[in-house]
């Protein structure tokens, strides 16, 4: 589709406004936490110029967001909230209440550390924290992927198969208060691909009175989390086929993940967020050199694809993987995940950097990729960046 768009300076967080103005929900609460506050600032702005019809409701703090949102939805409204680090952590009790009651929230989450000490620069701490609560995450690398995913995230979190919350994640800072050129679609495109908020069940139809909440059971709770892991594992195909729409309009590819130059590689770096675009630079560095190295960028982080990573990395001799978390007594999530994927044959290396906001450089990438190439590992992680 030719000249659908024009093109903006928008930050990461910005951006996420921007697709707010063109979702249009019925309700809008958060509570200002750095680095998430370009967001509500903006959107605010959509709101007090009538460009939306959306109600904003301040509150008190994130747990009262949280809420809010669970039960504007509930009612039957298509509602949208965003925060960070401690602000999620304070979101942590309401939000598997979100997706047990299988409520399709969608939360922008500019990703930062988490205290203490007190850091507000980014790491995918907080994020991690909530990997495993029943909410489908989708990570970012920059924010033109921020934008979109955006609309990729309503229509998934909606879908009568689907019906569970999403968050969009963007590194704080990073891709939240950084300008890049975004690709604004037309609001009309955006409009129709995004449609209507149509709730089966809702609690201001009082045509069909329900309980949302009730107490359940043991004879029925076990059932009822079962049924919130087979959405999970719907979403998959879901996110594809969604993707696959929403990909006539953008001509962008929406898969679970994306490969960087992975059919010939000998060594591969596995990543999520802003750091892919720093790794894809050391990628065609190497490659200019005759090194023959990739990457794999997760997109799709919540169900993790484990049957499609396997199928790409078992040809892989070394995989690195990046973490921008600390594994405190345990192994970091990504690697978890990863090493569920490979087989005997292929040697991963665990990386964690970039903690509280410390830059990563090219330079730390190339040397990872050399490091790997020389085959050598360890059974412990490596610190990239870290101070004696």
């Amino acid at each position: 589709m030719k000249n659908n768009f024009k093109t903006i300076a928008l930050t990461g967080g910005e951006a996420a406004a921007e697709a707010m103005r063109q979702i249009n929900p019925a309700v809008f609460s958060a509570y200002p936490i750095t680095p998430q506050t370009p967001i509500i600032e903006k959107f605010a702005k959509i709101v007090e110029q009538g460009l939306v019809e959306t109600k904003f409701i301040s509150v008190e703090s994130e747990h009262s967001a949280m809420s809010l949102v669970v039960g504007a939805t509930a009612a039957g409204g298509r509602a949208m909230t965003a925060t960070s680090s401690q602000g999620l952590a304070l979101m942590i009790e309401i939000l598997p209440i979100a997706s047990g009651l299988r409520l399709p929230i969608v939360m922008n989450l500019a990703m930062r550390a988490l205290s203490a000490p007190l850091n507000i620069h980014n790491d995918h701490q907080d994020a991690m924290l909530a990997r495993d609560l029943g909410w489908i995450q989708i990570f970012c690398e920059n924010n033109q992927e921020v934008y979109e995913n955006n609309f990729l995230a309503v229509r998934l979190a909606e879908s009568q198969k689907v019906k569970l919350p999403v968050m969009v994640c963007q590194d704080g800072f990073i891709a939240s208060h950084n300008l890049e050129g975004v690709k604004v679609y037309d609001d009309k495109i955006i409009k129709n691909f995004v449609g209507d908020y149509t709730p089966e069940n809702y609690l201001l139809n009082l045509k069909k009175p329900l309980t949302i909440g009730a107490f359940v059971m043991p004879d029925y709770y076990f059932e009822i989390k079962k049924q919130v892991a087979d959405a999970m594992n719907e979403a998959k195909k879901v996110y594809l086929k969604i993707g696959q729409e929403l990909k006539k309009i953008t001509g962008n590819n929406y898969g679970y993940f994306e490969e960087y130059f992975m059919s010939d590689a000998k060594a591969v770096i596995v990543a999520m967020g802003s750091v892919s675009g720093t790794a894809k630079a050391a990628v065609d560095k190497l490659r200019s050199q005759g090194k023959k190295v990739g990457l794999l960028k997760i997109n799709l982080y919540r169900p993790f694809p484990y049957k499609e990573v396997e199928k790409v990395l078992n040809k892989i001799k070394f995989v690195g993987i990046l973490e921008r978390v600390m594994g405190c007594g345990s192994i970091t999530p990504l690697t978890s995940d990863i090493s569920e994927c490979l087989n005997s044959k292929t040697s991963r290396q665990t990386y964690i950097l970039g903690l509280g906001g410390r830059d990563v450089q090219m330079e730390e990438i190339e040397g990872i990729f050399n490091d790997l190439l020389k085959g050598k590992l360890s059974k412990e992680p490596k610190y990239v960046g870290l101070k004696n």
